[in-house]
């Protein structure tokens, strides 16, 4: 090589160093302070600034301090779960931002507002980024645009309530089973303590089994358990989910998410190919199970645009929609199940109402899909349960482009925080009773209990709302009713009420129950 071969081999690589230094000054720098400024100038204050991790660090700081000892007996969760968010928003108002590493996170608490991007879900995306989370959930509840839209048709059909009316003897085995449990559990001396959580773990696992695949827990239950884990290795990973090329480094977590999203992907897979193979020897096959139904949608789908490109859902996609269902069919089902029974054993007035009204529909007989629709102050109960604990804590979005919200203008680039337990509580939209527990306020409905607003939605708004809501709280009334005609129950003393985030609402210690035979 010439010198002059050599001196130009120097220039370009100071000019590419240079580039990759603009381009690093340029994301934890130059990029951040430019969108500060522009929230700034239109009234939105925003926490400090620091270099790369902005406010992880004292986030996870407070989140560790709230889980270190459990709560007083009461409804004022918001401390305990999202302690920085609470605090923030005291110090600097509603109208405020924090930092979420290197990009600017604004808290929408305005009805309006949470209307607006509950409503323009095209406008107001998910939140990209997190490199762990294609190892831990994927499915149509985080896709967008074209693929979202063809996800949610495919999946409909199985969610109607005509084929959820089919579910309901699955509902029924798995709660008969759990109760009849109990019941050996009391005989001795007419009442024992319980730690209901694992039951209800259990229980929703069992459910989810044979509702969606037509299997028993058994089969399934290695995938709950890994997906728990994966669960607890995703909430781990915040600190440096956002660091380039981190989830690439062979870490111990790292190495331990793809070894579980590998088990997993091929349990779930050796489960649709049996199916598969059962639906081309049977076309007539019982298809009443979430699975069976799924794979016959996306069939007539594929037959109905068979001219068309990228009809149907690819085999990797309908395992992905499978992980969907066991987690977000255990996960939000068990977790409205055991903050409900916690919150009965806290107001024995409204456990006595709710007992009522069951022996009035059903007497001791076998609950019905019918029936549990009638239930009126069980569904009071179950939304006051929701709106004090709702599963999931928050909601995030994110603009792609330049965005108009209410007032505001929104640079491409800004994320978008939605606290639900924070709305949910908020006494402005609440009323001075806005931490107690007081079902009354459902009597008339959701629209009548939130004048209309969007204050309410455990279940997320809107066209993107909870696919399979009416699923859950189908599953969680039958039972309840159950419960309830066999029981009645109170907290333990050894019950430490510590509600905590492993990405929904879980008591941290356990929900120890002393349970009474009626």
């Amino acid at each position: 090589m010439g010198e002059s071969g050599f001196i130009l081999m120097v220039i370009l690589c100071i000019l590419n160093v240079l580039w990759w230094g603009w381009k690093m000054l340029d994301w934890i720098w130059w990029r951040p302070k430019k969108l500060e400024r522009l929230l700034k100038e239109q009234g939105i204050k925003v926490t400090p600034y620091k270099l790369l991790l902005g406010d992880l660090k004292d986030n996870m700081r407070l989140f560790k301090e709230a889980r270190s000892k459990p709560m007083n007996l009461s409804h004022d969760i918001a401390p305990r779960v999202l302690p920085f968010d609470l605090q923030t928003i005291q110090k600097y108002g509603k109208n405020s931002a924090f930092w979420f590493g290197t990009t600017p996170r604004l808290y929408i608490m305005d009805p309006h507002l949470i209307k607006d991007v509950m409503n323009k879900h095209d406008h107001f995306q998910k939140i990209k980024g997190n490199q762990f989370l294609r190892f831990f959930l994927s499915g149509v509840v985080l896709y967008e645009g074209e693929k979202w839209a063809k996800h949610r048709r495919i999946l409909n059909p199985a969610f109607h309530m005509e084929k959820l009316k089919r579910m309901v003897s699955a509902f029924y085995t798995s709660s008969n089973e759990m109760v009849s449990k109990w019941e050996k559990l009391v005989t001795s001396n007419g009442s024992c303590e319980l730690d209901v959580w694992p039951e209800f773990q259990n229980l929703t696992g069992d459910v989810i089994s044979r509702a969606a695949f037509g299997s028993s827990y058994e089969e399934g239950k290695r995938i709950f358990k890994l997906q728990d884990e994966q669960a607890e290795h995703f909430i781990q990973s915040f600190l440096t989910a956002y660091i380039p090329g981190f989830s690439l480094l062979p870490t111990k977590r790292n190495r331990r998410m793809k070894e579980i999203y590998r088990e997993v992907r091929t349990l779930l897979m050796g489960i649709i190919n049996k199916r598969q193979k059962v639906m081309e020897v049977a076309e007539a096959a019982n298809n009443n199970d979430l699975l069976g139904l799924l794979l016959e949608s996306n069939n007539n789908e594929i037959q109905e645009n068979k001219n068309k490109k990228n009809v149907g859902m690819t085999i990797d996609e309908v395992i992905e929609e499978c992980k969907l269902f066991y987690f977000a069919g255990q996960e939000t089902t068990s977790v409205l199940l055991v903050w409900t029974m916690v919150t009965l054993s806290m107001h024995s007035e409204w456990q006595v109402r709710a007992r009522e009204e069951v022996i009035q529909v059903f007497g001791k007989n076998k609950p019905d899909f019918d029936g549990l629709n009638h239930l009126k102050i069980v569904t009071m109960i179950m939304y006051e349960v929701l709106r004090l604990y709702p599963p999931l804590l928050f909601f995030d979005r994110c603009t792609y482009k330049n965005m108009k919200l209410g007032e505001l203008s929104l640079p491409a680039g800004t994320q978008l925080m939605i606290p639900t337990v924070l709305v949910h509580r908020d006494r402005e939209l609440w009323g001075e009773d806005a931490e107690e527990f007081n079902p009354g306020r459902f009597a008339e409905g959701i629209s009548k209990a939130t004048k209309n607003q969007v204050s309410f939605f455990p279940f997320s708004w809107g066209p993107r709302i909870c696919i399979g809501q009416q699923f859950a709280t189908i599953e969680v009334k039958m039972a309840l009713a159950m419960i309830l005609q066999r029981f009645s129950f109170e907290l333990s003393p050894s019950y430490a009420h510590a509600p905590t985030t492993v990405i929904t609402l879980h008591p941290q210690y356990g929900a120890q129950i002393i349970l009474h035979k009626l």
